[in-house]
């Protein structure tokens, strides 16, 4: 269904190309609108997919047992069993994975989940890795690629958690009692309602958050036009024409933090991007490598975007694979520093919240490339 719906925009965005003149209400419907939500409803099968799974578990009266049943491992970074019904809702939604934390009544062990929460491999997250690993790795491998980036998290939060409890936020563990529900089978009804609910969020978070980051990407990567030179260059001419515009300039800035990481200045553009809501980095990377411009031909086989970054010389599996790292990493989206804000009550976590998870990046993305290298991937 990714495959088809991929191709469904890309014959869109031709057939506009065709009817429009060439002007920037053209370039704006095409590149910025079709190009970068288009990019991201590609994957709502997936979502809906990871929505259901999620409901049945919640719905069944199993979540609550695992909590119980995990106890006794998350007593050793310092946490109980209720910290892990934040953390399992964290692969859906960072928000309501927060939200949750409310049911722990010690301080330090909610404020402790609500900082490891981020670490959850969520939904929106998903299409850069469905776009990365289809564009970058086989199909009998790609399933393993994004397993592995959620095993990732999973030990990236344990990890961090123990630090927290030990140096930042230390003190004893309190008792865990929880009151277990019923197992259950979920009614269709039940399952339809829970999983419609969670995917039109998602639907409608296209329609607004990256509607609108992707028109100020397009405006950003698009203005100021280049010198005429640049355009009618035969080699690098789009390359060159996004250096010019503000998004270029001020990714090129930051251009040599990055690029230990493997990553150019266009990945930084969706990276910066990245902050709005993850889904953006590939509504930007649509924007900024111009998909479906006019005189693109539509390749059956390889559509889109997924095409554009494997004739990019500057993106490898490995630099894929460090970028999806990197975006598991970093902080998820504006909304999540918004729910710690209300959360503790202070900017003091939220900052940390930044500060943390963007070096925590770093680091680790820095070692998967450079270890990548070393090793000749």
């Amino acid at each position: 269904p990714i495959h088809w719906i991929e191709l469904g925009f890309d014959r869109l965005a031709v057939i506009l190309n065709g009817m429009m003149a060439d002007t920037w209400i053209r370039s704006l419907i095409v590149d910025g609108i079709i190009g970068g939500v288009g990019g991201v409803l590609v994957f709502v099968p997936n979502i809906l997919l990871l929505f259901l799974a999620i409901a049945f578990i919640e719905d069944s009266g199993y979540m609550a047992r695992v909590a119980f049943v995990v106890d006794r491992v998350m007593q050793y970074v310092g946490l109980h069993g209720k910290s892990f019904i934040p953390m399992l809702i964290g692969f859906g939604c960072t928000v309501p994975a927060m939200m949750a934390a409310r049911t722990i009544d010690d301080r330090k062990n909610r404020l402790t989940t609500i900082l490891i929460a981020p670490l959850m491999s969520c939904s929106a997250r998903l299409p850069v890795y469905l776009l990365l690993t289809g564009a970058f790795f086989a199909p009998h491998v790609a399933g393993k690629v994004i397993f592995s980036l959620y095993l990732l998290g999973v030990l990236l939060a344990v990890i961090v958690a123990f630090i927290l409890r030990k140096v930042v936020l230390p003190g004893d563990t309190t008792p865990f009692v929880m009151e277990l529900p019923p197992y259950r089978m979920p009614t269709i009804r039940g399952l339809a309602i829970h999983t419609w609910e969670r995917t039109w969020h998602y639907v409608k978070k296209a329609g607004t958050v990256i509607l609108a980051a992707s028109v100020i990407v397009w405006f950003l990567s698009t203005y100021p036009a280049p010198p005429d030179h640049v355009l009618t260059a035969s080699d690098g001419a789009e390359v060159s024409a996004v250096e010019y515009t503000y998004a270029g300039r001020v990714a090129k800035t930051f251009e040599p933090l990055i690029r230990p990481l493997g990553f150019d200045y266009k990945v930084g553009i969706a990276l910066i991007a990245g902050f709005a809501a993850k889904e953006a980095v590939v509504s930007t990377l649509g924007t900024v490598y111009k998909v479906g411009e006019p005189d693109e031909e539509i390749d059956e086989h390889d559509p889109g975007l997924r095409g554009a970054l494997r004739a990019d010389p500057n993106f490898s599996p490995l630099v894929a694979y460090t970028l999806m790292v990197f975006v598991l990493i970093y902080v998820p989206c504006i909304a999540v520093i918004a729910v710690v804000r209300k959360e503790t009550n202070s900017w003091k976590w939220p900052l940390f919240l930044i500060a943390y998870t963007c070096s925590l990046a770093w680091i680790v993305s820095f070692i998967v490339y450079q270890g990548g290298r070393l090793l000749g991937f």
